[in-house]
């Protein structure tokens, strides 16, 4: 008897996406401007011969299209332009036993043929109501001889006949058809729509949801109803009639918030251990590392939106999760987030590439955790300093240098007269005038600090001579040589590069190096060469910037193309050579 009491449940259940399938324009989700123009068609006898629906899967394309047809063959339309109801061409629509309406799926019937018996249908006019409507779904499936013996009838039809045309792909319909119909381009429908009308199928159904489980429904349907009604019945069957957040994020195979949330905290308190033990928890549960950098984008763009009141429309989130992100927001900068989505970006770009997609992954975290670090890591470095013990005082001061005062020991370890001035946009002032550098080169000039110190502690020569030691141009051409020598075979392209030109010597110890385009400045490796240079040159106030020059009369031709203009500019007669045997260039 039970078994025979399920058949029967099973046999009638009829899924959620056609059993509150819109029936009238005003039960239409998300789609309030275009069905309020079409009511309006209706009341002032305005029709098109042809209509295209056009938007993604799952918004109302189809049903829009029924709604239509059944509402311009009632015969007592209400006052609010929806079908009676009552009369026979509404009865017979919805029995589906209506003769006036025709759907095809242009994706089977897509022949000419299949065309030529439609247009043969057109001819007879309709024996009940006053409208022939014929609705072809997925249209662009159509051939296009198909299109072309479409064409004659979609421009002159019978005064009885309309078509409502349908697609998913409207850049795939010729042009002849587009202008031939009147376009209506459908949106994808809002979380907040598709939530409030999951929560009202839930009401109906009996069924306790939390309204963060069915934010998570909707989010995950991207804008189409029809999925987010069939995530629901899948839901439901899993979990019963008390849908919850844990159940839904469980069933959908969706990363809980709460993974990013502890990602950011990681991020702002500068933990990489934690941030690595996050990921690898996330990747143990299964889920996709693609997803993952997914979400994390999504999540530090929706902390972003939080920060300006003005874009707080543009979270699509529900109650609960709002409050911890407008939490978390408070304690994030633009700065910072910018940056973390940068990095986001970059990895998700190169994430298909990559042959090992989890160190990736774990170097993008590890950059973004090392944000906050990097700008205060200049007062890290000086603290360092300081620990350092002071110098024995049998060592002696070089016989050419002033001894220092115990005052100015902070000064000659950082090689400068006083502490250096951060500017507002994080980079060090120094105080020699027309020089600067970055906190990056800063730290750099420090740890080389230190070690000169250490070095210096045990005997080795003297600490002065190493941090601010006078160089000509000749000593920076042949450190210089020393550098790029070494990469003549193991990276020609940096070598050409780097031997292309000289580097000339400035003021204060400034290196100006001539490029041809902004990506040989990324290949050049500066902190290394700068590295090299301060070490062989005993002189931690050298920086180097890089120019760009228009000089291209000397560079190396490499396409047929340049080697024969460089040839014509040499010897203009090879030009008339050329045009009168009419020769071609061999590319």
């Amino acid at each position: 008897m039970d078994l025979h009491t399920n058949q029967i449940g099973m046999e009638n259940f009829i899924v959620s996406a056609r059993k509150y399938r819109p029936a009238t324009f005003d039960t239409v989700i998300g789609q309030g401007s275009i069905t309020v123009t079409l009511k309006n068609a209706i009341r002032n006898n305005q029709l098109a011969q042809a209509f295209l629906f056009c938007g993604p899967r799952g918004v109302g394309k189809t049903t829009c299209a029924r709604i239509l047809a059944k509402t311009i063959n009632c015969e007592h339309i209400t006052e609010n332009i929806e079908p009676c109801n009552t009369c026979k061409p509404c009865l017979s629509f919805n029995t589906t036993a209506s003769f006036n309406i025709h759907e095809l799926d242009a994706a089977s019937n897509n022949s000419v043929d299949d065309i030529r018996n439609l247009v043969d249908q057109v001819r007879i006019p309709p024996q009940i109501g006053k409208y022939k409507v014929y609705i072809i779904d997925e249209v662009h499936m159509l051939s296009q001889a198909a299109f072309n013996a479409f064409l004659k009838t979609l421009e002159e039809p019978p005064s009885y006949a309309k078509f409502i045309l349908a697609t998913t792909e409207k850049h795939k319909i010729i042009p002849t058809i587009l202008s031939r119909c009147q376009i209506f381009d459908f949106k994808r429908i809002s979380v907040e729509d598709i939530a409030g009308q999951l929560a009202f199928v839930a009401k109906n159904e009996e069924v306790t949801a939390d309204e963060d489980a069915l934010h998570i429904i909707a989010q995950k349907a991207d804008g189409a109803m029809r999925d987010a009604l069939s995530m629901f019945d899948q839901i439901v069957s899993f979990a019963g009639n008390d849908l919850t957040y844990e159940t839904v994020i469980r069933n959908l195979n969706v990363l809980d918030y709460d993974y990013y949330f502890r990602i950011v905290d990681s991020i702002l308190n500068s933990d990489i251990s934690g941030a690595l033990l996050t990921l690898n928890e996330i990747i143990d549960n299964g889920f996709d590392s693609q997803h993952f950098i997914t979400g994390l984008g999504e999540h530090l763009r929706d902390l972003l939106v939080c920060e300006d009141p003005a874009t707080l429309k543009l979270l699509e989130v529900g109650a609960s999760i709002r409050y911890r992100y407008h939490e978390q927001s408070a304690r994030c900068s633009v700065d910072l987030l910018l940056k973390a989505l940068d990095i986001n970006g970059k990895a998700d770009i190169n994430y298909k590439s990559s042959n090992n997609k989890r160190l990736l992954l774990e170097l993008a975290l590890m950059q973004m955790c090392s944000v906050l670090r990097s700008k205060d890591s200049s007062i890290k470095d000086t603290d360092s300093l300081r620990s350092i013990p002071p110098a024995k005082k049998e060592d002696k001061a070089p016989s050419h240098a002033p001894v220092p005062s115990p005052d100015q020991g902070k000064q000659v370890i950082s090689g400068i007269s006083k502490p250096p001035a951060v500017t507002g946009n994080g980079t060090i002032k120094s105080p020699i005038k027309g020089t600067g550098f970055s906190i990056k080169e800063r730290m750099e000039n420090n740890k080389l600090a230190i070690t000169n110190l250490q070095n210096n502690q045990n005997g080795s020569t003297d600490l002065v001579e190493k941090l601010d030691t006078p160089f000509s141009q000749e000593d920076l051409e042949k450190s210089w040589k020393d550098f790029s020598d070494p990469l003549s075979e193991t990276h020609p392209i940096l070598y050409a590069t780097l031997t292309r030109r000289k580097p000339q010597l400035k003021e204060d110890f400034v290196i100006e190096f001539a490029i041809d385009n902004k990506v040989q400045e990324d290949e050049i490796r500066k902190a290394e060469v700068l590295a090299h240079l301060r070490r062989q040159l005993r002189n931690d106030l050298i920086r180097m910037i890089t120019v760009l020059t228009n000089d291209q009369h000397d560079l190396k031709p490499y396409t047929p193309m340049e080697k024969f203009k460089k040839m014509a500019g040499k010897n203009p007669d090879i030009i008339t050579f050329k045009e009168k045997l009419d020769l071609e260039i061999d590319f």
